[in-house]
């Protein structure tokens, strides 16, 4: 297919992992009832956008004429489209707005209100959830009847590859045992010999290029297992944040101590494959940002002339509401920070701009009538910070010679 002949956009909005975070806190907090749903054979049950045509395939044989002189035209958007992702969700959010009258969410597209009910779209997955099961039903019945051809899995226990244990003390276990398996097997750790690690990597050696060093000997597919390990710390092993973006960074060209490290992660996470992430509301809590940063922890002379990345600091936040986690993230410094200071309030930006779309969502979820935990009719933030420098130039805006070009 030619791009701007055949087809114009590919891009096809999903759910962040934000907004199913936020859900399945607040089904543990409020005691909601949930529903998942799978589309059958989804893209196709859009039709096409315009005039597509496909050779017909070898096999089929013409009562006049020869095959490869004829083709089909589409009239259904099948796989194998560069757009058929984008096809699907235009045609579903069509379904889900002006037919089912849901309410599409401003912050997050994916997301959607009726009633007293959200829904959560992720391609063809997707989360019904709130506190009256009668009007999930309806909406399931609406579903059908808009022919949309639906698969009802139950309450919620398995979604994108994320086990979901409700406990009945109100907390919900979120854990990726066959994501760790795969990791396991593509390392060639998962023999009953493989030697456990309890950290996820050593708290005595800083993971840099390591130059002068040999190449990766290519015994796993080093690209291959950090996307893996990549997803299973975004949805549930905030644990293993910084050795996984550490390892990420040489994914291009990675020498043996970075094999070696990755080897490592996958030896602590043998010893640690039935952990997770544990949802435990608590209430009085509104919504809260953690961080913290180093200076300059990376740095190294030796390798400065060639890896400019060593003069970066590094700061790691976690975002939390009701006291559970949302969003965390570890990562080097787009700038070279000059000070302590200047390090920490940069991860204060960058902790809080992460913040403000969870706010804004909250908010709305408030307006649409949600419940939402907060002291005041607004929803506020609380952010805690352990450098003192930093809390006074987020406090106090005045002119400080070493701070002034911030």
């Amino acid at each position: 297919m030619r791009s701007r002949i055949d087809y114009q956009q590919t891009y096809a909005s999903v759910a962040s992992q934000n907004s199913i975070q936020m859900v399945l806190t607040l089904a543990a907090v409020h005691g909601w009832k949930s529903t998942q749903l799978d589309y059958v054979l989804a893209f196709p049950q859009a039709p096409v956008e315009g005039k597509l045509y496909m050779k017909i395939p070898k096999g089929f044989k013409l009562n006049n004429g020869n095959s490869e002189d004829y083709g089909l035209q589409l009239h259904r958007n099948v796989y194998g489209q560069k757009q058929a992702g984008r096809v699907w969700n235009h045609y579903l959010v069509n379904k889900l707005v002006n037919e089912l009258k849901f309410k599409q969410s401003e912050i997050d597209e994916c997301v959607f209100y009726r009633g007293k009910t959200l829904y959560v779209l992720y391609t063809d997955n997707s989360l019904l959830a709130g506190p009256d099961q009668n009007e999930i039903d309806q909406i399931i019945k609406d579903l059908t009847a808009a022919d949309l051809n639906i698969t009802i899995e139950g309450n919620i226990q398995d979604f994108l590859g994320i086990n979901i244990d409700q406990k009945s003390d109100g907390t919900v276990h979120l854990t990726q045992p066959h994501l760790i398996d795969q990791i396991l097997k593509d390392l060639n750790l998962d023999k009953p010999n493989t030697i456990p690690k309890q950290t996820p990597t050593s708290s005595s050696k800083l993971l840099v290029r390591h130059l002068d060093s040999e190449q990766f000997d290519k015994s796993f597919d080093y690209r291959s297992v950090i996307s893996k390990l990549n997803y299973l710390e975004k949805a549930t092993r905030s644990d293993i944040s910084y050795i996984t973006h550490q390892c990420d960074r040489f994914t291009f060209n990675p020498c043996v101590e970075n094999g070696q490290a990755v080897r490592w992660l996958g030896r602590y996470l043998y010893a640690m494959k039935d952990k997770g992430m544990i949802l435990k509301p608590i209430p009085e809590k509104d919504l809260e940002v953690f961080l913290d940063a180093n200076f300059s922890r990376n740095w190294d002379p030796k390798d400065a002339n060639w890896d400019t990345d060593t003069a970066r600091s590094r700061h790691g936040y976690i975002i939390t509401y009701a006291g559970c986690p949302i969003v965390w993230k570890s990562q080097l410094q787009t700038e070279i920070a000059l000070s302590t200071t200047e390090s920490e309030y940069t991860g204060l930006s960058s902790a809080l701009r992460s913040a403000i779309p969870i706010i804004q969502q909250l908010e709305e979820m408030q307006n649409f009538g949600f419940p939402i935990f907060t002291a005041k009719t607004k929803v506020h933030c609380k952010v805690f910070e352990d450098n003192s420098g930093t809390l006074e130039i987020a406090k106090v805006h005045k002119y400080r010679p070493r701070t002034k070009h911030l």
